[in-house]
């Protein structure tokens, strides 16, 4: 994993596995933010396999899929993540770009 910290409570990465969830717990991360839909690519670890996973090692785990450009519904679907959900959070999706899209969108 290459996680890239964009402010003290918000990183990126890319594509994570169900087994790496624990790895990131221990990092001390406290939410995850999916901005990956599922299905995009053959051998994607479907969402509900890292929430599983999440949830397991006491994490807050939420699915804001984002295909193409990001629209206005997952905007306010990210703020309101932000708001309610412990931090730090990482954010992925199949490179970080799109995680890291959503946390540009915050006046933090």
């Amino acid at each position: 994993m290459n996680i890239r910290q964009l402010s003290p409570d918000f990183s990126a990465t890319a594509q994570i596995t169900p087994e790496q969830v624990k790895e990131i717990a221990a990092a001390g991360f406290k939410s995850i933010i999916c901005a990956r839909p599922d299905n995009e690519d053959a051998g994607q670890p479907d969402f509900a396999a890292i929430e599983a996973a999440a949830k397991a090692e006491g994490l807050v785990a939420i699915h804001i899929p984002v295909s193409g450009m990001r629209g206005e519904g997952q905007i306010i679907r990210f703020h309101q993540a932000w708001e309610d959900s412990p931090k730090p959070m990482l954010g992925y999706c199949r490179s970080g770009g799109r995680a890291g899209s959503l946390f540009a969108t915050l006046d933090v």
